[in-house]
Formats: C-alpha cells, sequence, structure tokens
C-alpha cells in the first residue's frame, strides 16, 4: 500500500470531523465484511491481549499508526499480525483512543474530545446499548495496553521491555485515567448525539 501512515506526521489529516467520520465508516465496512466469515476450527492466532467478546475477527490495532493515507481515494489499514477473535467494540474502544484522540497528555488532550467521540459513534453506526456498553470500555480497552507492557517488560519480551522502559506504559496508564474520569462526559455526547440522530430521522420529509 502506497503512502504515508498517519501518526504522528500526518495526523492533522483527522482533524476535520469528516475525516474522523471515514475512519469511522472505513472502520464499520470492515466489520461487516468479516461479519460471517468462519475461520478454520484449527486457526491459531497471535493476539497478544485477549479481546472482550469474539463475534467477529477483529483487527486489535486499529490506529493512527496503521492507518495508509495514499490521496484522498486510497486509504487502508495495514499491520494485521494481531487479527483475531474480538468485538466491534473492542476494536472501537481502541480506534476511538487513537482516533480522537482521548489523550492525557497536552500535547494530544483536546477540549473537542467528547463531540468527536459522538462523530465517531454516529459515523460507525452505533445504537444506544452499543453506546452505553462503549463508555466503561474505553478505560478498560486502554487499560488493557498498560497492563501488557508491564507484563511482557517483567518478563524481558522485546520490544514490549523497550517501549515499557521508554514510558509507554506511564502513557497508556494516565490515558486510562484520564478516560475514566470523564465517562459521564462521553456517556452524556454519545447519548445526546443518539437523540440529534433521532430527531432528525423523525422529521417528515421537506414537501418538494
Amino acid at each position: 500500500m502506497p503512502g504515508d501512515v498517519v501518526w504522528p506526521d500526518r495526523f492533522s489529516l483527522m482533524d476535520p470531523a469528516r475525516q474522523l467520520a471515514r475512519v469511522a465508516r472505513l472502520i464499520r465496512d470492515f466489520h461487516d465484511a468479516v461479519q460471517d466469515f468462519m475461520p478454520p476450527s484449527d486457526a491459531r492466532w497471535q493476539t497478544p491481549i485477549p479481546a472482550e467478546g469474539s463475534d467477529i475477527i477483529a483487527h486489535n490495532d486499529l490506529a493512527p499508526w496503521n492507518l495508509v493515507v495514499a490521496d484522498e481515494k486510497r486509504w487502508a489499514f495495514i499491520d494485521w499480525d494481531g487479527a483475531g477473535p474480538g468485538s466491534r467494540l473492542w476494536d472501537v474502544a481502541y480506534a476511538v483512543h487513537g482516533f480522537i484522540p482521548l489523550s492525557a497528555h497536552p500535547d494530544w488532550q483536546r477540549s473537542d474530545a467528547a463531540n468527536r467521540l459522538r462523530v465517531f459513534a454516529d459515523a460507525y453506526g452505533l445504537d444506544e446499548c452499543e453506546r452505553r456498553r462503549l463508555v466503561p470500555l474505553l478505560g478498560r480497552r486502554t487499560r488493557s495496553m498498560h497492563d501488557f507492557l508491564r507484563d511482557q517488560a517483567a518478563q524481558g519480551v522485546q520490544p514490549w521491555e523497550r517501549l515499557w522502559a521508554e514510558g509507554h506504559g506511564d502513557a497508556w496508564r494516565n490515558d486510562a485515567e484520564y478516560i475514566e474520569q470523564h465517562e459521564d462526559l462521553w456517556m452524556h455526547a454519545l447519548l445526546a448525539g443518539l437523540a440529534c440522530v433521532a430527531g432528525r430521522l423523525a422529521q417528515p420529509p421537506e414537501p418538494r
């Protein structure tokens, strides 16, 4: 796939809401495409972190560092070695963290994070039940990365030991705490967005 990964040098491409929505729709298209895929019974997976749920074969690393943008028309996710049984929301929670982003770091924390979360959820097409389930999952999914790095570093496994030493574990933990502290904000944004969508759908068509 020719092009450049979005993170970090081209992350500004994700600033417009329409681009964030495009990422969400791309992920939804992928999830819909694999919904009916039945892997062989002896399939072996390289999923480093056990997923919550197993309704699809998830990517498990849908993030800006794995999105290649060639031009306005050609966008593609790469790095499929960690794909395996997972759930739509497991993938979505991870993607939301990276693409909004939901970050505690002052260089990446956004004042419009709640609105961007709503844009993502609307574009993906999450229903009310999925939105309510997503909010507590956001913190757990982010914290799972911290725990994975901690455990792998303790065993001396590379490259995780190096990443842990460089402070990546602290970054994931800080982001998880930030996400958990603002769960009410995320829930309000997601449910308010759902009400707006429902309101638009309920409007009678304009006369021609």
